[in-house]
C-alpha cells in the first residue's frame, strides 16, 4: 500500500518531467515508469500536457518498482507569439478552476487538430482516422499525433521533419491554440494547491520579459527548470540570479517523450532537496511513495 505520509523521504535521482500517450508521449504510463527506472531514477513526475488522465497508472507502477512519484501537469500557456509551458506539481486535480481551464485548452487542441488535419488533407494523403490511430484512448488529440500520421504514411522521415515543415507554425497548415497567460496559468496551479515551475525557459526563444516574470512570481510561481537540454547558459545564468533574488526552487529534468524526442530519462536530474522544497510547498495533493 503506498505512503503519503509527509515524513517519508525522497530518494534519487530524481526526474521532474516526463510525458506518456496520455499527451504527446509514445509509451503509456506504465512503460515511462519502466523507462525511466532502466534509467537509474528513483522519483519522478508524470507531466503530461494539459491532463492528470496518467496519475493512477503512473502511480501504481512507481509503487511496484519502490520509486516516489510526483502526480504533475504541464499546462499550456501563451505570452504574445510565444508558448509558456507550467510545469504543475502536486496540485488538487478536482479544482474547479484549474479543471476549467485545462478542459478549454483541449478543447481547443481538439478543433485545432481536426482544422490542421483538413488543412494537410488537402495537399497530403492523411485523413483524420489516419491521426486518431495514432493516439492512444483517452489522448486529446495533438500536433505530435498528426506528425505520426504523416510518418506512417511515408510523407516524412519523424516527428522533427514534420515540426520543421508541414507542421511549422509559419505555415500555411498551423492553426493557434488557445491558452491562458503565464500570470493566470501560473495563478491557477497556485490558487489549486500547487508548485508552478517553468519549463525549460532559457531556450531559443529567449528569456520571457523580466517585467511578466515578476509578475508570475507575485501569483505564485515556485521556480524553473534550469536542467534542460533546450536551455543556454547565458540565459540560465540570468535566471539564477533571479532565483538567488527570490529563493526560487530549482529543477533539472528530462522531458522525456518515449520515442517523440531523443531526450532520455534522467540526462537532468532536480537535486532531493529541491523535490523536498515542492512537496513541503503544496498542498492540493500528495506525492506517493513506496
Amino acid at each position: 500500500m503506498p505512503s503519503t505520509a509527509p515524513s517519508a523521504r525522497v530518494s534519487g535521482p530524481c526526474d521532474l518531467h516526463l510525458h506518456s500517450d496520455h499527451s504527446d508521449g509514445t509509451e503509456p504510463p506504465a512503460a515511462v515508469v519502466a523507462a525511466a527506472h532502466r534509467h537509474g531514477l528513483r522519483t519522478m513526475a508524470l507531466t503530461d500536457h494539459d491532463t492528470t488522465a496518467g496519475w493512477a497508472e503512473a502511480a501504481e507502477a512507481t509503487v511496484s518498482l519502490g520509486m516516489t512519484f510526483l502526480p504533475g501537469m504541464e499546462l499550456s500557456a501563451r505570452h504574445e507569439w510565444r508558448s509558456v509551458h507550467v510545469l504543475a506539481y502536486l496540485f488538487d486535480p478536482d479544482d474547479a478552476a484549474l479543471r476549467a481551464l485545462t478542459d478549454r485548452i483541449r478543447s481547443s487542441r481538439l478543433t485545432r487538430a481536426q482544422e490542421m488535419a483538413s488543412r494537410i488533407g488537402r495537399d497530403y494523403a492523411v485523413s483524420w482516422d489516419d491521426i486518431l490511430a495514432q493516439t492512444a484512448v483517452g489522448a486529446t488529440v495533438g500536433r505530435p499525433h498528426i506528425a505520426d500520421a504523416l510518418v506512417a504514411g511515408g510523407i516524412v522521415a519523424d516527428r522533427g521533419e514534420a515540426f520543421a515543415g508541414i507542421l511549422h507554425p509559419s505555415g500555411d497548415y498551423y492553426v493557434d491554440l488557445y491558452a491562458p497567460d503565464p500570470v493566470t496559468a501560473v495563478a491557477a496551479v497556485a490558487e489549486a494547491g500547487g508548485v508552478p515551475i517553468i519549463a525549460h525557459p532559457a531556450g531559443r526563444a529567449g528569456l520571457l520579459p523580466v517585467g511578466l516574470l515578476r509578475r508570475m512570481i507575485d501569483a505564485g510561481l515556485g521556480g524553473f527548470e534550469l536542467g534542460h537540454r533546450e536551455n543556454r547558459p547565458e540565459q540560465v545564468a540570468v535566471l539564477r540570479e533571479i532565483v538567488e533574488r527570490h529563493d526560487l526552487i530549482v529543477t533539472g529534468s528530462s522531458d522525456y517523450h518515449g520515442a517523440g524526442k531523443p531526450n532520455l530519462p534522467g540526462e537532468f536530474t532536480t537535486d532531493v532537496a529541491m523535490v523536498e522544497r515542492i512537496i513541503a510547498a503544496a498542498h492540493g495533493s500528495a506525492p506517493v511513495f513506496p
